[in-house]
């Protein structure tokens, strides 16, 4: 671990970090500083994994016997980033105090890229920037310096990978609802993975964010004593910033990100893995888009189940989840709660024909305030292709529904998260309910096993609550639910406004200067 001997033992590591990059900010927005901070951690550990090979290539024992420790070859053997003297970070961190430290970052950022295909448009070049003083970036390279110091080599890789997760994590709750945008939370990732259990096979995101459900079922495949390489990662991002953080994230976990794809089109209308069927899909697409273009999409061939709205892609990201599927594969992905229920323009057929064709295998109820972006509730969805294929009992006629909206704590005023029990809790339920030999019951409010022709009697409404036992909501309206989350939109919209006319007020006075001289 880090050597300071000026902070308090209690306090993690990391939110040590934290508090004292963020000292370092002053002025900067969120947004813009992660790519300052994440791209130093990034340099940092791809420059320690470099220093740790070069120093073994030359000392020359063993497999190293009359090795050049300057031979890209030697790096690219043992999938290490080559990283060229002016890059390297004991040679910036002895400049670190000069004035064009900024300068000297943003060139080793390029001679990086020039040096590995595979990190090309990823890295930010964005040190030299005048709102970034010198002074502060490098009070920051020390910082970062001292992650890991005097770790072991593979140690240190773990640090700098933990380290990285947590600031995306603080960068988005930072940014509020621009972070949600990237980011989804943690425990939501997690139980997403845990009901799943990617333990080998074809893993796909088309909506990828920072690549944190890559990096949880990497994750989950070493708990399980798996290796990394037992999944092959498949993504697509149209933010290039966002797919920059996902293409960081998941180098520090040296995980392949090679088939981690970025265009501006995005998944809709340019699918960079139109071939691909994956074991598991395992997504969290932003809620009830409506700036998708699928009026230029009516007669795709993704439309098995009908046509999804124009104004509303939710239906039209599970279709191309389930595309994208292989026979026996499944997919778990965050939706609105609304998608539940929605019988406009045609979702309730839709929803209808996914329940007929026994794809449905599980739908979990959020609480609220897990997510940083948005207040709307939300669900978790979980389909199969193939509900009988041996693997797990025959669930063919079967759809799980599990309440899970009083679970989770406050971590803040404004964000819920899952604590471990809750997850083992929920994934506890449908393993047991999955399984051949669990021993599942239902429990009244919480769980309940319906059949399709349940489901069929309830016109396909899909909401937890109808199925648990719990009293049928008057249009799957909570009064006090609704009531908190206008509160914190309106209190949202307040604080907009506040700063919107404050930026107003400064520009006045700017032309009024002007106006005078």
């Amino acid at each position: 671990m880090a050597k300071n001997n000026n902070k308090t033992q209690e306090e993690p590591l990391r939110e040590q970090l934290w508090k004292a990059a963020d000292k370092l900010r002053k002025n900067i927005d969120a947004a813009e500083y992660k790519h300052v901070v994440l791209g130093l951690i990034f340099l940092k550990y791809i420059s320690d994994a470099f220093e740790g090979l070069y120093q073994r290539l030359q000392q020359g024992e063993g497999d190293y016997a009359g090795a050049d420790p300057e031979d890209r070859d030697e790096y690219k053997a043992e999938n290490v980033f080559f990283v060229p003297e002016i890059s390297r970070w004991s040679y910036l961190q002895a400049r670190a105090r000069q004035p064009e430290i900024g300068k000297d970052v943003d060139i080793a950022m390029d001679a990086i890229e020039k040096e590995n295909p595979l990190l090309r448009g990823v890295l930010s070049k964005v040190y030299a920037r005048g709102n970034l003083d010198p002074t502060s970036l490098g009070g920051l390279i020390d910082l970062v310096g001292n992650i890991a110091l005097g770790d072991a080599k593979v140690r240190s890789a773990d640090v700098l990978g933990h380290v990285f997760e947590y600031f995306l994590g603080e960068f988005a709750l930072a940014e509020g609802k621009k972070g949600g945008q990237f980011y989804t939370p943690r425990s939501v990732v997690q139980l997403l993975v845990e009901m799943l259990e990617p333990y080998n096979g074809r893993v796909f995101d088309p909506c990828c964010g920072s690549g944190g459900m890559f990096v949880q079922s990497e994750k989950f495949v070493e708990d399980h004593q798996g290796k990394v390489n037992d999944i092959s990662i498949y993504g697509q991002e149209s933010n290039q910033t966002t797919w920059r953080l996902c293409k960081m994230n998941l180098a520090i976990r040296s995980i392949d990100s090679s088939q981690v794809k970025w265009n501006n089109e995005g998944s809709f209308l340019n699918d960079t893995h139109k071939d691909l069927k994956a074991d598991y899909v395992i997504a969290n697409p932003p809620f009830n888009d409506s700036d998708w273009s699928g009026d230029l999409l009516r007669k795709d061939g993704r439309w098995k189940y009908g046509v999804p709205p124009t104004g509303n892609a939710n239906y039209a990201w599970i279709q191309h989840f389930l595309y994208h599927l292989s026979p026996s594969g499944q997919t778990g992905f965050v939706l609105a709660k609304g998608s539940l229920t929605s019988k406009s323009s045609g979702e309730g057929e839709i929803r209808k024909e996914l329940v007929e064709a026994r794809l449905v295998d599980c739908i979990v109820n959020l609480p609220p305030k897990l997510f940083l972006n948005t207040q709307i509730p939300a669900s978790l969805w979980f389909l199969s292709r193939n509900k009988a294929n041996g693997k797990y009992r025959d669930r063919t006629d079967e759809i799980l529904f599990i309440d899970a909206r009083n679970m989770g704590h406050l971590i803040n005023r404004r964000t819920r998260e899952f604590s471990s029990e809750d997850i083992q809790q929920v994934v506890g339920t449908y393993h047991n309910w999955r399984n051949p030999d669990g021993n599942y019951e239902d429990v009244k409010g919480f769980c309940n096993s319906a059949s399709i022709k349940r489901v069929k009697e309830l016109d396909y409404v899909l909401t937890p609550g109808r199925y648990v036992g719990l009293a049928v909501e008057d249009n799957d309206f909570d009064f006090n639910e609704r009531f908190t989350q206008l509160k914190a939109e309106f209190e949202d919209e307040l604080k907009e406004e506040a700063e919107l006319n404050q930026k107003i007020l400064e520009n006045l006075a700017r032309v009024r200067l002007k106006d005078e001289h």
